[in-house]
This record gives structure tokens, sequence and C-alpha cells, in this order.
């Protein structure tokens, strides 16, 4: 339980810390944002992509004024049921409307507190990095009453204008190493992808999951982002780093997701069995992790490429496979359940691997009765015409450009 002052104190400084906030550069997802009155808005995405700094562009383009809350604070770690009273009446003596919490879900009952102010008619909105655990409370007492989005890392564009770069080859290959995370590419400290991936492991993960081998833990997260576009299973990991159980293999991918720290895409199959059955391909939720923990000796940019391009999907859409006959097809996107791209991803295309990739990409047009694909490249540009259907061969720097739709 927590005095009536010691709340007041730490708004009273997490306020001007907030204010003091670098906003860097505003993100393309302001666009996005939904709001209803009588809902609350819940923003979900890795640590450090930047959801308070978006609640702070949001306050200085649409809000007069609002309150801030990060429940992460340690002198909040005794903060009980009872004392959201107490941060009512602090609320109610600022005669504030709209309220901005961020990872609210450490505090038991939040949801209860938050369904009584939306109610009351405040503007409320929630920041969190573990989506499951958010959505087991949204589940219960704020079902049908709130609004979510998805914040990731900067897209290209957000790089190129933080950067202040053109989309050329040399801009991508910057973005295909640095990554999109704001804190990251302001500083340009390694140290800050780390300790990163020590808050996601420790603090997302083992706490919240109880998880007392945190060792194996990060040698699998490691080896993970360190093998992006590969194929992965339970079984193949089974043994490995200590970790007897496919079980607990499972539940890791589980937490991983969970947390935004990495994404496991199955392969397409309209029977949910035969896609669970099936290995699926690890990508990273950002290319600045893979490239700080990579255990790799050699830099294989075409994995990151293709990491890049998914996360360029991932951010308009969430149903991604990848697709395999005979040949296989990086990427089938669709909207509810309607498929709309097919898109193969390589670095450089040659005269070895050209026949792979087309025929790959043809197999999957001609499955779903598309009529045109790409092929993303690093700085390549051509055309093809067969069987009425139509491919482009584009610079991942002129792709990653456009705002899918």
């Amino acid at each position: 339980m927590l005095r009536q002052e010691e709340i007041q104190v730490v708004i009273d400084e997490q306020q001007l810390s907030f204010h003091q906030k670098r906003d860097f550069i505003p993100r393309d997802a302001m666009d996005y944002i939904p709001i209803e009155p009588h809902f609350a808005t819940i923003i979900t995405g890795i640590r450090r992509c930047g959801k308070s700094t978006l609640l702070l562009q949001l306050l200085k383009a649409r809000y007069s004024g609002a309150l801030y809350l990060n429940f992460e604070d340690i002198r909040l770690i005794a903060f009980e049921a009872s004392d959201f009273a107490r941060l009512k009446q602090e609320i109610d003596r600022r005669a504030i409307r709209v309220l901005f919490f961020d990872e609210i879900q450490l505090a038991s009952h939040w949801e209860v507190f938050v369904n009584q102010l939306l109610r009351e008619g405040y503007t409320v909105f929630v920041t969190g990095s573990n989506a499951s655990l958010l959505s087991k409370e949204l589940g219960t007492h704020l079902t049908g009453r709130h609004l979510s989005m998805e914040l990731f890392p900067f897209s290209y564009r957000e790089f190129l204008r933080f950067r202040q770069m053109q989309p050329e080859a040399d801009s991508l290959q910057a973005y295909l190493l640095a990554g999109g995370l704001p804190e990251y590419l302001h500083s340009d400290n390694p140290l800050v992808i780390g300790n990163l991936l020590d808050d996601i492991l420790v603090r997302d993960i083992a706490v919240r999951h109880a998880v007392r081998d945190v060792a194996s833990l990060k040698q699998l997260a490691i080896y993970l982002l360190s093998n992006v576009g590969a194929l992965a299973s339970a079984n193949k990991f089974t043994g490995l780093f200590g970790i007897k159980s496919s079980t607990t293999i499972l539940e890791y991918f589980n937490y991983f997701a969970d947390a935004y720290l990495m994404e496991f895409i199955p392969q397409f199959d309209y029977s949910i069995k035969v896609q669970a059955r099936n290995p699926k391909k690890i990508y990273a939720m950002d290319n600045g992790l893979v490239d700080a923990v990579s255990t790799s000796s050699t830099r294989n940019v075409g994995r990151r490429l293709e990491n890049m391009i998914y996360l360029h999907l991932r951010r308009r859409y969430s149903e991604i496979y990848y697709f395999k006959e005979k040949g296989e097809c990086d990427f089938v996107v669709f909207e509810k359940g309607q498929i709309q791209h097919a898109i193969q991803v390589c670095h450089q295309v040659e005269s070895t691997n050209f026949a792979r990739e087309y025929d790959g990409l043809m197999q999957a047009l001609r499955y779903f009765n598309l009529d045109r694909g790409v092929i993303v490249t690093a700085n390549q540009s051509d055309h093809f015409e067969a069987e009425g259907k139509y491919i482009d061969m584009v610079p991942a720097y002129h792709y990653l450009n456009q705002l899918l739709h």
C-alpha cells in the first residue's frame, strides 16, 4: 500500500520527465491510433519501440494536457488494487481527463479501474510490452470497450527521416544492420540493445512466467535471433541448451512472441493441424537485435533482408505465411482470409538462383490464382510476364518506401 504523498511525488516527477522526453520524428502510426469515446486505446509493442514517445506526440497534437504514469517505476512496486482509489484522487485533484498508463498490467485489477474511468467519461490510453498479459485482462472487464493497435520500431520511411537520408542502396544497408529502435539509433551504443534484450528476457519473460533457467532461455533466444529466416520446430531444439522438453521449447517460443522479441510464421495450409505440424520460420522484431547478438561469423545479408521485408509486411498485416510445394515462396499475405500478396526475397539474383526464386514465386501465383508477384532484391530491377502473370523485380529501398494497401 502506498501513501497519497508517495503517489503524488511519482506522478509529479514522471510528468516532468515525460514532457522533457525527446520526441524524435513524427511517427507514421499517429495516423492510425484508434480513438473513440468510451473506449480504451491499447497500444502494444516491443520495449523501446517508442510507445511513450507516441503518446507524447499524441498529447502535443490532440490534447492540451494528460496525466502520464509508468507502473514500472520502482517506487510503485508495492502498488496494490486499493491504491487505485488514491490514484483516482490525484487524477481528480489535477482535473485531468486524458490518462496515459504505461505497463499498467503490472498492477492487479487494473482493468476494473480502467473500466470505471471509461464509465466516468475519461479518455484512457494503455501501453504495454506483452500482448498476452494485456489481452487476458481485456477479455474480462473490458470486452467490447477497448481498441487495440501495435507499434513497431521505425519503418524504413521513418528511418530515412530520422537519418535524413534518401531511399537508395546506402540507406538500405544502414537500415539492414541498424534496424529501427529509436533509442539505439540515437545513441549508436550496442549496450542499449544488450540491455533491451536482458530486460525482455528477464523482466518480461523469466519473472512474469517464473522461468528458472534464465541462461538456457537466453541461449535459445540468441540462437534464434542469429538464424532469422530459418526453420524452427520444438523437436529440433529439444535437448539443446539444457532444455529437455519440447513442451518447454514451445512455451519459450510463445513467450518470445508475446514479448514482441520474435515471431514464428507457419507454412501455409488450409488445415490448421497441418500448419501446426510443420516447422515455422523465425523472424526478429528488429534487425538491430539481430546484428547486436548474432553469433554468426558472417553477416547473412540475405536473411536480414528477408527479416526486413517481413517487418514491412507485418506492420500492415497479421496473416503472413511462407508457401512451399516443390519450390518455396517466402511470403504469402492474407487479410480476412483473402490472399493479398505473394513476395519473394533475394538479396542478389544471379544465374545460379534465378530459377529457384522465379519458380517458387510462380508456383504460389498459380496456387492462389494471383496475377502479380514481387521479387524484392537489394538493388536490382526487372519485369517478367508468363502465363498471364506479371512479376516485378524491385530494389528493397523502393519496395520499403511504399505504403502497403
